[in-house]
Formats: C-alpha cells, structure tokens, sequence
C-alpha cells in the first residue's frame, strides 16, 4: 500500500519550503532534479521493480522539488476520493504537464489509479517505462473514433479490475478554460462501467508548455496551483446532468482562482 502524503481532507504548502537557490533559478533547478528522479524511476520500472507505492514516492519528490523552487500548492476535497470504496473516473480540465505528475501521489495512495495518455509520453526515455508500468489507455489521437473506441473497451477493464481512470477530455492542455472544451467521453465511461465520476478542477499554468519539448516548459512561481476534488456522481440516464455538474464544478472553481 502507497504512504499516503495528504491524509487530511486539504493541503496548503508550508511557509518556508522554498529553498534560496532553487527559487533564484526555479526552471534549472527543476530541469535538473526532475530529471534524477524519472531517470532513477525510470531504471526501476525497467527492471519490473516499479509499483504505486513507487510512482506515489517519485510524484511527492516532484512536488517537493517544485516547492522548492517557489510553487505554492492548494489542494481541497480531497476525502472525496475515499467517498465511494470502489473505483471512479475523475474528469478534469487539462492544462499543464505538472498534473500529470503530480496526480499520482495524491490520488494513487487512496485509490489505485491511471491515466488515459497519449502515444507519444510512452516513447520518453525513463518517463516511458514509468507510465507504461502504470498500465495506461494509450489513445494514437489521430482517429478520435478509434480513441474514444479504446477509451471505453481499456478504460473499463481497468475499471471492472478496481483500478480507478484519470480522463482530460479536453485532449490538448490549454492555459484557458471554456466549457464547450470538455467532451463527454469521460462521463460515457463511467456510466457503461457503472462507477461514479469525481469532478476535478485544476489551475497549474505554473509549469509552462515548453518551446522546444512541448510537454516541459519553464517554472512561473509567481502563480499559485490549485487542486479540487468535487463529490461523486453516479451518473444517470443519458448523463448530460453529469456533465453539465462536472463543467458547472470546474467553471466555478476556475474563475474563483482567476479573480485571487
């Protein structure tokens, strides 16, 4: 079983935790120590030695390091993962590389969990293995027929086995949000696996889209991270009502965090 880092139902990063050096220089600090830690994950998923417990340890190092540099992390809601004992989908709005991250060390040591990824993250080298060791739905995103299609048939199995889905259906990331973004695929797989869906609401623009490797970019400490977990919802008849809830959930906390 994972150490569970955030026991309590909300988490605030302490005061103190940015180090001189790490916040002078955030982005190559952070360039730096991420690297240790997916190349020393990397060689441990490798060798068939990398389970949650590790992938929790390795996403808690990574929020430690961002810490470290300056970020500023909030987290709410969290109980709510622990509100239905079985498995969920959480749905969320996608809009940096840092959720992908971080994601596992707060929800994997409540609940097993992965990721709907695309083909691309898998080719990395070290952060390949990690995620493949996770046992990810890989969409190509060249055929969204063929994606949604792998989406359901994966995505509940995973589900029917206990292990609970992470779904962005936005796909891309993007720093804004826009209701009309948000496809129904994720609540589609809640319902035909007969789980809940947890809404998740996300503010992370912090980690910037990089110029040359889009998927890692630069570090703004200046701007805070948000987490929300919303309550379960079992979803019923056509689902519209859910999504609606889910949009309604992320659009509130969303504009609430823009106006701080």
């Amino acid at each position: 079983m994972s150490q569970c880092y955030f026991p309590e139902d909300s988490y605030t990063t302490p005061e103190g935790c940015a180090t001189p050096v790490a916040s002078r220089f955030p982005s190559l600090f952070f360039a730096w120590k991420l690297l240790e830690i997916i190349r020393h994950d990397g060689r441990q998923a490798s060798a068939g030695k990398y389970g949650g417990p590790e992938w929790s340890a390795g996403s808690y190092a990574t929020l430690r390091v961002l810490e470290q540099c300056g970020l500023r992390f909030y987290a709410e809601g969290m109980n709510n993962i622990n509100a239905v004992p079985g498995p969920c989908v959480f749905i969320g709005n996608h809009v940096s590389t840092l959720e992908t991250f971080i994601l596992p060390c707060i929800i994997q040591p409540r609940k097993p969990v992965t990721f709907v990824v695309k083909q691309s993250l898998i080719g990395y080298p070290w952060f390949g293995p990690v995620l493949k060791s996770r046992d990810p739905i890989v969409v190509k995103r060249q055929s969204p027929r063929e994606d949604f299609a792998a989406v359901m048939e994966e995505g509940s199995e995973r589900l029917g086995r206990g292990m609970s889905v992470i779904v962005f259906p936005q796909g891309a990331r993007t720093t804004t949000w826009a209701p009309e973004q948000l496809n129904s695929m994720g609540i589609k797989l809640a319902k035909r696996a007969g789980v809940p869906v947890l809404p998740l609401a996300l503010y992370t623009g912090a980690w910037k889209v990089g110029r040359f490797i889009k998927d890692y970019g630069g570090l703004d400490p200046s701007q805070p991270v948000y987490f929300s977990f919303g309550k379960p919802l079992w979803v019923a008849g056509s689902g519209k009502a859910e999504h609606a809830a889910v949009c309604d959930f992320i659009d509130g906390h969303w504009r609430e965090w823009q106006q701080k």
